[in-house]
């Protein structure tokens, strides 16, 4: 894309990880309204049941991270957590009907590997015994290969996970030393075997905007995870927020690449995979040709929630355990306290520890759809929109800040092309697509709130 586009585009936008964003959740919303959100949830689609664990500790705080972690310092508060963690899950459970089955399990972090597979056995045999699955439910784990034995990822597959997303980060070892990122323990490649002949599938996660990061340096990493041939490669675009996490601005000392270095790196590493026979899915993954993620892309029912990018197969409502985690219900969201001792103090008191959330009124229960299936699918149609809440066309756009002056900039621009019926975002503006969303966003209209930029 022209510089002068890249540039103008490059602003602070929303990351549509959620609708809205997790930023406008209010702590007006109460135990009691998540309560209720639960139990309702068995009669509202989608019927499936996901769960996501949030497991924070890490043996080292790397500088990049926006996630809430923290470093393991106490073994026992860790092991107080998880237990924490277990007893709001049967807190939860019984509020669930039995017919509702498991489509997916994410343990997310911090690092969930700084745990035992003992302890990760025991989350998932507690949920095992209480509901029954979908036929090949996705069940995941992000794992920092910095630490991990031979025999920790030979029993990951033994004890119930079937994907697996390692992160790499980069294989270049200057750019993981400026960003304090422990290097792989064992080889990457040996590592993919291993889970391969345990069928296994594996995502090798990415991260383009680091320091030291060239566009020679980091073509060379995608070439390298290219070779190993795992099932995903996920390009993560670093998003510098050092008012969320103030170790980010170590980076600064070293120096983060201009927009411009950012975009071509990310352009580089899209021509490869797509050179080397991946796909493009969403914002920032490549497949392979036969995952079902291409498959629904072709479809346009590509799908996403907080365990990240998914098949209308897999999706569910999300319930999510562990401090912040975010429930994900079909018409609320509602996010966990961020502090590890309030978290379990409540837990032990038997309280929800319901933080902030936000339940979406009818007109942002539609803006949802319409930001997910750009996000998703780079794609919308008005009529498909409308017809899933039996409505029309009109009173879809009504709900959007659906501004024509606005729409027919971005299709000047190259971002989009549109008609009546739909609007399209082009191949290369896929960087860009959460400035397409967030043109059609209300909320966006009047807003004090911080966001990152997409490059």
């Amino acid at each position: 894309m022209k510089q002068n586009i890249v540039n103008k585009y490059s602003v602070p936008v929303p990351r549509y990880t959620s609708y809205p964003p997790a930023n406008f959740f209010s702590p007006a919303y109460t135990t009691e309204q998540h309560r209720h959100a639960v139990v309702e949830s068995n009669n509202r689609e989608p019927s499936h049941i996901s769960i996501y664990i949030h497991l924070p500790f890490c043996f080292q705080m790397c500088y990049y991270c926006g996630c809430n972690a923290f470093l393991l310092t106490d073994k026992t508060t860790a092991s107080k957590y998880v237990e924490a963690v277990k007893k709001e899950m049967q807190m939860i459970f019984p509020m669930l009907s039995k017919d509702r089955k498991v489509s997916q399990i994410h343990y997310g972090g911090g690092t969930p590997t700084s745990y035992s597979f003992t302890v990760l056995k025991e989350i998932n045999d507690l949920i095992f015994n209480e509901f029954d699955y979908i036929e090949n439910p996705e069940i995941a784990i992000e794992c920092h290969p910095g630490y991990m034995t031979e025999e920790y990822w030979a029993t990951l597959p033994e004890i119930g996970f079937n994907r697996i997303s390692i992160g790499v980060q980069d294989f270049n070892r200057e750019v993981l030393k400026a960003s304090r990122r422990k290097p792989s323990r064992l080889e990457i490649g040996e590592i993919i075997v291993r889970l391969h002949r345990q069928k296994v599938s594996v995502n090798l996660d990415f991260i383009y905007g680091l320091p030291l990061q060239t566009e020679a340096s980091f073509a060379e990493t995608i070439r390298e995870a290219i070779d190993l041939k795992p099932e995903r490669i996920v390009t993560f675009s670093y998003a510098h927020v050092p008012w969320v996490n103030p170790l980010q601005k170590k980076l600064e000392e070293v120096g983060l690449p201009t927009v411009t270095e950012k975009e071509k790196l990310f352009h580089t590493a899209s021509g490869l995979l797509q050179e080397a026979g991946y796909r493009p899915i969403g914002l920032d993954h490549f497949v392979l040709p036969e995952d079902e993620l291409y498959t629904a892309v072709q479809e346009k029912t590509l799908h996403r929630n907080f365990q990240g990018y998914c098949t209308r197969r897999t999706t569910g409502q999300v319930y999510a355990f562990g401090v912040t985690g975010i429930s994900q219900l079909a018409a609320s969201y509602s996010q966990n306290t961020k502090d590890i001792p309030t978290y379990i103090s409540q837990i032990e008191k038997e309280e929800l520890p319901v933080l902030k959330g936000y339940a979406l009124n009818p007109e942002e229960q539609i803006t949802r759809e319409v930001i997910s299936s750009l996000m998703c699918n780079n794609y919308v149609s008005w009529q498909e929109i409308a017809t899933s809440f039996r409505t029309t066309p009109e009173k879809v756009k009504a709900t959007l800040n659906y501004d024509e002056k606005n729409l027919t900039e971005l299709e000047e621009d190259g971002l989009i092309d549109r008609d009546e019926e739909s609007i399209r975002v082009r191949p290369e503006a896929t960087p860009f697509v959460r400035n397409v969303a967030a043109s059609l966003d209300k909320l966006m209209l009047h807003t004090d709130k911080q966001f990152s930029k997409p490059m």
